[in-house]
């Protein structure tokens, strides 16, 4: 992991230094297609760990050496086409979980590695396609095994960070138009609800503390100049346990790369702890 050495100092006091960690997620929609952004915006902001999401290439395809050649280590979870995860990091990671317990799922939507005493876990949670169909039933039941096995997780894993994309937005002010998407995918009461199970197992919207009243997004969708008219939704979420989030400094997003040439229809989402 890459050490941002920080220090101030008062006249006549001794300096304090400190560390910085850098975490981001990112869904960047095909990494094959995404490779050369991915790279540029690491080049440029120097991320410690970088969790991706719907990667949509398989395990054996990672561009592990590219990576490599840029400073990281890679971890990998991938399905061909469709879905997949996977974690950047300048540690080596440890304890490697790739997928949900208690949960028959041949889809790739989890990645939990340990970097020292900090525990991440990413997630590419299903979109559930509609309200009410059998792709929401199973969002749901994959929301309550996720919840599941973050109880156990946060019980042996204090520092833990669970980020990714959570195709739900938390909360109106999360919505460009909540009055269009009121009980619409992405934005129903049912939705908000697991995600709800999920903070009060003891986790908190890291961006949210940061702008309690913030108005950003982080995806818009490809159609309608979305971007343009920030036409967007805030579904990509970095939650800190209590423990972890005693260490926070700040949480943003980087919407530079949406602005991009062929960019995902995502943007990176970023928290930062001392």
């Amino acid at each position: 992991m890459t050490n941002t050495t920080c220090s101030c100092h008062n006249a006549g006091r001794q300096q304090l230094a400190y560390i910085m960690v850098k975490i981001t997620s990112w869904n960047v929609n095909s990494l094959r297609v995404r490779l050369p952004q991915l790279l540029q915006w690491c080049a440029s902001e120097h991320p410690d760990i970088v969790a991706l999401q719907e990667i949509k290439l398989q395990n054996d395809a990672f561009p592990y050496q590219e990576l490599a050649d840029a400073g990281y280590q890679a971890i990998c979870n991938g399905q061909k086409t469709y879905n997949g995860v996977a974690m950047l990091s300048r540690a080596p990671p440890s304890n490697i979980i790739d997928a949900l317990p208690g949960m028959d799922d041949p889809q790739r939507r989890l990645l939990a590695a340990s970097y020292g005493e900090l525990r991440v876990v990413n997630v590419y949670v299903p979109n559930g396609q509609s309200v009410g169909s059998e792709k929401y039933s199973y969002k749901l039941a994959w929301l309550h095994h996720l919840a599941m096995f973050l109880k156990q997780e946060i019980a042996a894993h204090p520092q833990l960070i669970l980020l990714g994309d959570f195709n739900i937005a938390p909360a109106d002010a999360d919505v460009h138009d909540p009055a269009a998407w009121h009980e619409q995918i992405l934005c129903s009461t049912a939705e908000r609800q697991a995600l709800r199970a999920l903070l009060d197992l003891g986790l908190i919207d890291s961006y949210r503390q940061s702008a309690p009243e913030g108005n950003e997004f982080s995806w818009w969708d490809y159609r309608l100049n979305g971007f343009k008219r920030n036409l967007g939704l805030r579904i990509d979420l970095t939650l800190a346990s209590t423990a972890l989030y005693g260490r926070h400094h700040r949480s943003w997003i980087d919407k530079t790369p949406r602005g991009w040439e062929r960019p995902s229809d995502h943007a990176p989402v970023v928290a930062e702890f001392q």
